[in-house]
């Protein structure tokens, strides 16, 4: 999995506000950083290896006909030494000021390609002057010309007042409202009301309108010919969209653009009549205008990766507002480019490899999961409590209880049903999407845990610093990671002492911060052996040729009825009774299926032609089917002969239908009958094959089963248990059967003396879970029993995890069962399971 497309200071060169007004038209009112370089100059030194012509400078043409004449009068040499701060003055007494050229294009131009038509309100905007791309998401004033909208109370009030005018008796004012169509005019009004009223009244109206019409925060951006779509469409889902919204709601509130707008411009106009150097007035525009400071945050932040926090100084108070894109905090895989973004993250499939129909159950991802809090608790919790809103105790109460060793479900059951599943949800995402927090499987002592081969070893200096402020009296950092390269084991066996088990336990969780340890995980599949495989084959093979022998004797008529005939829907057709010689289709058993339906296909073959020939042949005289019957020699029905009366039958049916001659019809029915008797003489061959073969024997261990039937079958793998159809299925149940007839010889744990007495330092959780422990008392031989019914019992339950894609680590977490009695009933299964390990 890739990174997503993330701006920098290469790609991402400016942000820009251009507005248009009602009278005056468009005005580019600011932008930063001051000094924006020409993109063009940058693409051709970067790009000229990648297929760019010498004479492909349209860009510089672009600008030297913007310019007009003021390029036309200014010498090369002054350009040249020109530093972009100061007003350059040319011979000619023109004055060209620093601010009024943006990445090489004048502004007045700018401002005009930059102001889109209403067309494009709320949509986005995209202009290509090649290399560069301007991207916006312009606000246009509503259609009545008014940004501010009108508060409830307001709306009541204008009500209210409306009725007690209309309840009001004036001839004159209904026949106005009824002439005009648009109700009581303003002067009405006026003197409807009270004079104080009225003019209040009159001036909300005037302050409401505002000359400007609309607003535009422009990004230029300056992708790769493979990044245009990703970075553009990233931007400007989560940066442009978000921060013109901002500003439209500023705006609606105190007329904030607009005020912030003219301050500026004002501030450029006196500069330039004072020729003032660029880099003074910027100061002084960002100390002045939070408008132009946001947008110095802006960039700051979004082309360095961070969270751009606003903080817009209005009329009616501050506004503050957050915007961010949000990258992953781990890969799947070992990047390519080990210098990239992607070094130094967490190493890890478990946030990758999770079916995407098991993250729409609800307890899925609050079982497995768990919130790893990338900052202090204390810093956490300050931060919340300084901003206080409605929720505030209950994000203080989820951070105190979220511990990297619980899950979301544990933590909403540590809070005493303070929190509900729902808010434990959406407390962690919010915490994840504002690089707060990461979510990772539940750290576990038992679990195993390695250095993630992804680590960023040019940070350890400044780790190992950090690691021995917190972890004075501990090993070193690089000790610790050399000693947990030495072999994967339990993590538990790293620590000294039981006592030392939580101070190691915040050890892993600081290294799984920092991304210097991954989870070494077992996946699993199901593999079928030889002895499965030819045991379900076998069966499979029986059933077949008890169902053609069970469909050749149907075929069969009772006795005294030989001289009927046979009704179309009373009887199978022969291409039934041929294809029930190969039964449920799962297995290619003999060659002789092929034949029986190359037979069938014939017969309907002949049927048809036999059919359509007799339609164009003149009728003749011709004994009935029935007597043709009855003058039969041959006594004994069978099946080609009942399907050829069946046949002959359903041409009859038709009233065009002419009869066919006698030696036809017994022609036709030696035919059949010599189809009938290759048929029955193939079946018996089945049988007779299938009685030779050896009678399928379970063994204890069917993985070394090396009897000499089974010589040249190879071992399957079911790579998807969950999803297992046809004879995978079929090998699955299988398997549990096994599992529940296991044979007397076959050890539940691999210890006989361990099974007798229910106690062992290892393996005694096996037999407390199906035996003593649970209640069960008896002999070895009924535990053995009832252990073994448990473990078929939930081998259903367990394939669903035996995909190569969960981790048998999450399988206690995810069936709320204990670890020990999860583990145990793997290893029953265990020679069923073909195990591998990774991140």
């Amino acid at each position: 999995m890739a990174l997503p497309v993330l701006p920098s200071s290469s790609n991402f060169l400016a942000v820009a506000l251009v507005i248009n007004r009602s009278r005056d038209g468009p005005r580019f009112v600011f932008h930063y950083p001051p000094h924006v370089a020409d993109p063009q100059g940058l693409c051709v030194k970067s790009e000229r290896g990648d297929d760019v012509d010498d004479d492909d400078d349209t860009i510089l043409n672009h600008i030297s006909s913007f310019e007009g004449n003021i390029s036309s009068v200014q010498h090369a040499a002054e350009l040249a030494h020109w530093n972009h701060d100061d007003h350059l003055v040319t011979e000619s007494g023109t004055q060209i000021v620093p601010w009024e050229h943006v990445a090489g294009f004048p502004t007045k131009d700018l401002e005009n390609i930059l102001t889109p038509a209403r067309a494009y309100h709320k949509r986005l905007f995209q202009v290509s002057l090649d290399p560069l791309y301007c991207v916006s998401y312009p606000i246009y004033v509503p259609e009545n010309g008014v940004w501010r909208k009108k508060k409830r109370q307001q709306r009541r009030e204008t009500t209210s007042s409306k009725k007690e005018d209309d309840a009001a008796p004036s001839a004159d004012t209904d026949a106005a409202a009824k002439s005009d169509g648009r109700g009581v005019s303003d002067g009405d009004v006026l003197e409807g009301r009270d004079p104080a009223k009225a003019g209040k009244s009159v001036d909300e109206a005037e302050d409401k309108k505002s000359s400007m019409t609309m607003f535009n925060l422009v990004f230029f951006l300056k992708p790769k010919q493979h990044e245009v779509k990703d970075l553009v469409d990233i931007m400007f889902v989560h940066i442009i969209k978000k921060i013109n919204k901002a500003y439209k709601y500023c705006q609606q509130r105190s007329d904030f653009v607009w005020k912030e707008s003219k301050r500026i411009l004002a501030l450029k106009d006196k500069g330039r009549e004072d020729k003032r150097k660029m880099s003074s007035l910027w100061e002084e525009i960002l100390s002045t205008s939070t408008l132009a400071a946001s947008m110095q945050d802006i960039y700051e932040a979004v082309s360095q990766n961070r969270i751009a926090a606003l903080q817009l100084e209005t009329a009616e108070g501050m506004v503050t507002h957050s915007v961010q894109i949000p990258i992953p905090f781990h890969v799947p895989d070992l990047p390519h480019d080990r210098e990239g973004d992607q070094c130094g993250l967490w190493l890890t499939s478990a946030n990758s490899f999770t079916p995407d129909d098991e993250i729409e159950e609800p307890g899925y991802l609050d079982k497995n999961f768990a919130l790893l809090l990338l900052a202090d608790e204390k810093k956490i919790t300050s931060e919340l409590q300084s901003d206080p809103d409605g929720t505030t105790v209950s994000m203080v109460e989820f951070v105190r209880h979220c511990k990297p060793t619980l899950s979301f479900y544990q933590v909403g059951q540590q809070s005493s049903n303070v929190l509900t599943p729902a808010q434990v949800r959406k407390y962690a995402q919010h915490f994840i999407y504002w690089r707060r927090a990461i979510a990772i499987p539940p750290l576990h002592a038992r679990d195993m845990y390695i250095v993630n081969p992804n680590c960023d070893m040019r940070k350890l200096p400044q780790a190992s610093a950090r690691w021995a402020r917190q972890f004075p009296l501990l090993p070193t950092l690089p000790n610790f990671l050399a000693e947990l390269s030495v072999a994967p084991r339990p993590y538990k066996s790293h620590c000294p002492s039981k006592a030392h088990r939580p101070v190691y336990m915040a050890m892993l969780a600081w290294l799984m911060r920092g991304g210097w340890v991954t989870q070494l995980c077992t996946f699993a599949y199901v593999v079928v052996w030889p002895e499965i495989i030819y045991e379900v084959e076998y069966a499979l093979e029986a059933e077949d040729i008890a169902k053609a022998k069970r469909a050749q004797g149907s075929g069969r008529k009772p006795p005294g009825a030989e001289n009927d005939l046979v009704s179309p829907s009373s009887v199978t057709t022969m291409s039934d009774v041929a294809a029930a010689g190969f039964g449920s289709g799962f297995l290619p058993l003999v060659d002789s299926t092929s034949d029986l339906a190359s037979s069938a296909a014939t017969l309907a073959d002949l049927s048809l032609t036999y059919s359509q020939a007799s339609s164009h042949r003149p009728q003749l005289s011709s004994p009935s089917p029935s007597d043709l019957s009855a003058a039969s020699p041959l006594s004994p029905r069978r099946p080609g002969l009942d399907l050829l009366s069946r046949t002959t039958s359903a041409d009859s049916s038709g009233a065009a239908q002419p009869q066919s001659t006698p030696a036809e019809q017994a022609a036709e029915k030696a035919r059949l009958e010599r189809i009938a008797d290759k048929a029955a003489r193939e079946l018996a061959e089945r049988a007779t094959a299938h009685a030779r073969k050896a009678v399928p024997e379970q063994t204890a261990h069917p993985s070394i089963n090396n009897a000499r039937h089974l010589a040249g079958m190879v071992p399957h793998i079911i790579l998807n248990a969950k999803k297992a159809t046809g004879k995978e299925s079929l090998y699955l149940s299988a398997i549990g059967r096994r599992l529940r007839d296991r044979g007397p010889s076959t050890p539940v744990n691999g210890q006989e003396d361990k099974r007798k007495t229910g106690h062992g330092s290892t393996n005694s959780g096996t037999l407390r879970a199906g035996g003593p422990g649970h209640g069960h008392s008896g002999t070895a031989k009924d535990i053995k029993d009832n252990w073994d019914d448990r473990v078929a019992n939930m081998w259903p339950r367990f394939w669903n995890y035996f995909n190569g894609r969960c981790a048998l680590e999450r399988i206690a977490l995810q069936e709320d069962m204990k670890r020990k009695e999860v583990w145990n009933m793997l290893t029953a299964m265990s020679e069923y399971l073909m195990c591998v390990r990774h991140w």
